[in-house]
This record gives structure tokens, sequence and C-alpha cells, in this order.
């Protein structure tokens, strides 16, 4: 197996010039199998066409996408008086499953208009096979219901942890918006926290200076993972 993996930062590898995706610095990922040339992307908001073109450029063909939450910034949608472009976009020209976690499903639906027939619900644990490559669903819960992270296994050691809005290098993703709750954002940075292997984190923003990090590091320097249990965590980062 050889793992194709590529971070692209929103403003400035794709959707240079929109003043949301410069502002707001998601990242979307490529990920995929070198042998059998099969790829997903990772939250495809702002400017598909490009992330598209830029699978096509390195030769890969496009089966799925993976949506680590329903938030328009990472799927598309209406946000802050902007229509974002996303996977409703992206699958009208180039039909493929999306795949959600199930508590999900129907806040991605509302979000971007697509129908439940779009998408493909997962539960914890699942995994999607990409070619060779056997990438592992994790349900994160709290940051919104159906939260999800991406376990990608790297055959030249180490795996990469793509984190969405559940965990940044620096803090974690906002448990006051509607659908989030502190308490199981607790619990789910200490699933991730538990994981073997010690794997990159490759997070849904860049809201520090490092785009990636290992875990071990993130664990040390990160906040939010000083308390030292719910109630704690909640005193300190609840709403």
């Amino acid at each position: 197996m050889g793992l194709y993996f590529r971070q692209l930062l929103s403003g400035q590898d794709y959707a240079v010039g929109d003043p949301v995706a410069t502002q707001m610095v998601n990242f979307s990922y490529l990920v995929g199998d070198t042998e059998t040339r099969e790829a997903v992307v990772v939250d495809p908001a702002y400017s598909p066409d490009e992330l598209l073109a830029a699978l096509d450029a390195d030769g890969m063909r496009l089966v799925g996408v993976l949506a680590t939450h329903h938030h328009p910034d990472h799927v598309g949608g209406s946000m802050m008086g902007f229509d974002l472009v996303g996977v409703a976009d992206l699958i009208g020209r180039h039909p493929v499953p999306i795949h959600v976690q199930r508590p999900e499903a129907d806040y991605v639906t509302r979000v971007t208009g697509l129908s439940a027939t779009d998408l493909t619900p997962h539960d914890h644990d699942d995994v999607i096979e990409v070619g060779n490559v056997a990438i592992r669903t994790l349900h994160t819960p709290g940051h919104t219901p159906g939260s999800q992270c991406f376990l990608v296994p790297d055959p030249e050691g180490g795996d990469k942890l793509v984190a969405g809005d559940t965990l940044f290098l620096q803090g974690c993703g906002r448990t006051d918006f509607p659908g989030g709750d502190a308490e199981q954002m607790y619990h789910s940075l200490q699933q991730l926290a538990s994981l073997k292997g010690n794997p990159t984190v490759y997070p849904g923003h860049r809201y520090s200076q490092d785009p990636s990090a290992p875990l071990a590091d993130v664990q040390r320097s990160n906040m939010v993972y000083r308390a030292t249990s719910a109630e704690q965590f909640v005193a300190a980062f609840g709403s």
C-alpha cells in the first residue's frame, strides 16, 4: 500500500482570494491509495472544483467525500450571510458517496440541501476502504452531535489523525453552538488521547503556527488536556 495524503489550506492552497476561506483558515485533505489511484476528499468547502483539479493533477480518482461535521465552512451552505459552495456542488458534478456519522446525517442534509440517499451513514469504528487504505471513523461528539475524526494508517510509520473541529493543536472545537456539548467533548478528547501509536494530528483549521503535530505533543501543550475530570473541563470550557 502507498498512502496518498495532502493537507490543503483554504485561502492559500485553494480558494485564494475568497475572504471567508482566508479568514476561516480551514484545512481540506486528500487521502488515497497510490496503487489503485482512488482517493477521497475531507471537508471540501469553498472551492471543490480546485480540490478535484488537484486530485486530477496527481492522477487520482475521486471515490468519496468524508465530512467531519455539518458546519458550512466544512461542507458548504449558508454562514454569516455568505453562501459557501461545498459537497452539493461537488456531487452535482461528480456523484460519489458522502460519508458521515449517523447522528450528523440530518444536520448535513439541512445545511447542504442534499437528500438522505446522498449520504452514507457510519457508526463509531467503522472502516472506509479507499483502495487498500482502511480509514477508521471515530465518533467524537461535542462540537456537534455527529462530529467524527478519521484515523488513516501510514505504512511508512505512524497513523494520521484527521481531527476536524474536535481537536486543534491548541484548543478544541466550540461547544456553545447548537448541538454542542462540553461534557461530550471532554470524553471525545479523552478517547483521542487513548489512541495507540502516537498518531500525527491534522486539525480542521490552522489555529496554530504548525499545521500538524504528534498527538503526544498536543497532549502536553494543549490546555484542553489540563482538566482531569469532565466536571473540571465543563467548568473551564463549557458555555
